[in-house]
């Protein structure tokens, strides 16, 4: 018994020590990307510096200044030099992610694009515009880590068709900015890079998982960016940082080409200050270069025409989906919204989005935790578990039986959870689960097409949430989700601020029945005074002229008002 007793514990230290050693292996790993991202921003400032020293009169806040639109025609005609929007912009960014901590690395080849555009005659539609892009967008020579360690020891090797396109269009890629970890989340936070903030206020959340873009652009610090977008990580930091973002139909862009079938597909989309700025990404980017390099896309350029209509529109509209009651100011975001279309001569509809309790459980969230979240598990093996992320990790280890009793027991309080129990146990329950998506688009269509309907106007998720709350509220995304699940073009317009009165009404805020989740978005939201309130712009897929010029719409309205 003796010698049994000394070989266990020694098998215990042993397994004690492994751990540990493998603690450390991870600690190393993270310092190390760490320091090699710490020194990249050194040289970013250097090059700032030298740049200042060269030409002190650059003018930097009128050049910030200047909308997309204006800065591309100055550029175009000569009378800014693209080395100047570019040190401009690097400066500013500095200055953004000492602030909010959104960058995530440096690209020094960003010099080599400046020089290689310098030289050629013919100028892109994006000549000399700064572009940042988001963590995983692969660019040559650099790391795609999605917040995770297991993928801090592979440089990508070629530049993504995406990124391609923008440097054959003239653009200078210059960041690549901060994810949350494994990318499932609208928080932004990791525990490689650490948690970026809002630039409104740094208690809240920029959103996710393209937090880093939203953060960099609404602090100034770019005035284009790619983000991705999979069940709102687009339309959620453009919601809470006050930016317009657009969600193509997901094979309007396509950014690599070995993804995966997947029934709820990921769609890269820009990120920007205003509608025009989302409009010239699309249309520098869905040229012939785009379809030569990536055959997979519709060969379908921008149709102008669609954009700069103005034709009367016949919207269809509604303020809640009735499963997740969104806060007083999103709701009076579409109501001021509908009124002043109306006054502008357009058609207002009223539209009710069936089923929606049944697509978040049944269809989105089947779609990641088909296999009972394994394979999500898996990316987190040999890592450590970011703690805004460990609610779902969790519940993702509980066996299924316990999930099961859970649900009968607690329903609805551990709803957002036990939803990921909904696994499809066989080949022919997946087939079955991809003909139901297929089958809900249709009846979808069905009732728009019904009611003649061009566009709709509906609520976004928001104002920004207080950091940590968006990993217990994982239901709350029943807004953008939606159109993930449909794959339709869909866009995020901010049209007004959180005003006093919204922060009373909220103390009233109910939600669906009050129970701990409704409680949670109640604490989520307040103390938002003065942060952005926007609206979500929707239209068919292939219609993402169409969406855009909807959004224009809607912004040039809320300017007027």
């Amino acid at each position: 018994t003796s010698a049994a007793l000394t070989l266990l514990g020694g098998s215990v230290a042993a397994l004690v020590v492994w751990k540990w050693l493998g603690k450390k292996m991870i600690q190393k790993k993270m310092e190390e990307a760490r320091r090699t991202r710490d020194e990249g921003m050194k040289k970013m400032a250097k090059a700032v510096q030298q740049f200042r020293e060269q030409v002190p009169s650059a003018q930097t806040d009128a050049i910030l200044s200047l909308p997309l639109l204006e800065l591309s025609g100055r550029l175009q005609e000569g009378s800014l030099s693209p080395r100047t929007v570019l040190y401009t912009y690097l400066e500013k960014a500095l200055e953004v992610t000492q602030q909010t901590n959104c960058l995530r690395h440096f690209i020094p080849e960003c010099e080599e694009q400046l020089q290689e555009i310098e030289q050629h005659k013919e100028k892109g539609l994006l000549y000399g515009i700064p572009v940042s892009i988001k963590d995983h967008i692969g660019h040559k020579g650099h790391l795609a880590t999605c917040g995770l360690v297991q993928c801090l020891g592979t440089l990508v090797e070629e530049d993504s068709v995406l990124v391609k396109v923008l440097k054959k269009q003239g653009a200078i890629p210059f960041a690549m900015t901060n994810v949350p970890q494994s990318l499932f989340s609208y928080d932004c936070s990791n525990p490689i890079f650490g948690r970026t903030s809002n630039p409104w206020n740094s208690q809240k959340s920029p959103g996710g998982s393209s937090g880093g873009e939203g953060a960099l652009i609404a602090g100034g610090g770019s005035i284009l960016g790619i983000g991705s977008d999979v069940g709102g990580s687009i339309r959620l930091p453009s919601s809470f940082c006050g930016l317009c973002g657009l969600k193509p139909t997901a094979e309007r862009l396509r950014w690599v080409l070995d993804l995966p079938f997947q029934p709820c597909p990921c769609a890269l989309g820009p990120m920007a200050r205003d509608v025009d700025s989302l409009a010239l990404c699309m249309k520098a980017l869905l040229c012939q270069e785009m379809f030569q390099l990536d055959p997979t896309v519709p060969p379908i350029p921008f149709n102008e025409e669609v954009y700069s209509s103005s034709t009367s529109l016949r919207v269809g509209f509604y303020d809640t989906d009735g499963y997740f009651p969104l806060p007083p100011c999103m709701r009076r975001a579409v109501k001021e919204t509908r009124r002043a279309l109306q006054a502008a001569g357009h058609q207002l509809v009223p539209f009710s989005p069936p089923r929606i309790p049944y697509v978040l459980t049944e269809l989105f969230l089947k779609t990641f935790f088909a296999d009972g979240g394994r394979s999500w598990l898996d990316v987190f093996t040999g890592d450590i578990v970011d703690p805004g992320l460990k609610p779902q990790v969790n519940s993702c280890k509980m066996p299924r039986l316990v999930k099961k009793l859970l649900a009968l027991l607690l329903k609805p309080l551990v709803s957002p959870y036990v939803a990921m129990i909904s696994t499809c146990r066989s080949v022919k329950e997946m087939w079955n689960h991809h003909h139901q998506i297929q089958v809900y688009r249709s009846q979808f269509i069905s009732q728009w097409k019904e009611l003649q309907l061009d566009v709709v106007l509906c609520p976004v998720l928001g104002p920004a949430f207080t950091r940590g709350y968006p990993g217990k509220l994982l239901t709350a995304i029943t807004s953008t989700m939606l159109y993930n699940v449909l794959n339709f073009p869909a866009g995020v317009v901010p049209v007004s601020t959180v005003t006093e009165a919204d922060e009373e009404e909220l103390k009233l805020y109910k939600g669906c029945c009050d129970d701990p989740w409704d409680r949670a978005l109640k604490q989520a939201v307040s103390g938002a005074v003065g942060l952005p309130v926007a609206v979500q712009c929707v239209a068919l897929p292939w219609q993402e002229e169409l969406c855009l010029r909807f959004m224009k719409e809607v912004e040039t309205l809320s300017r007027d008002q």
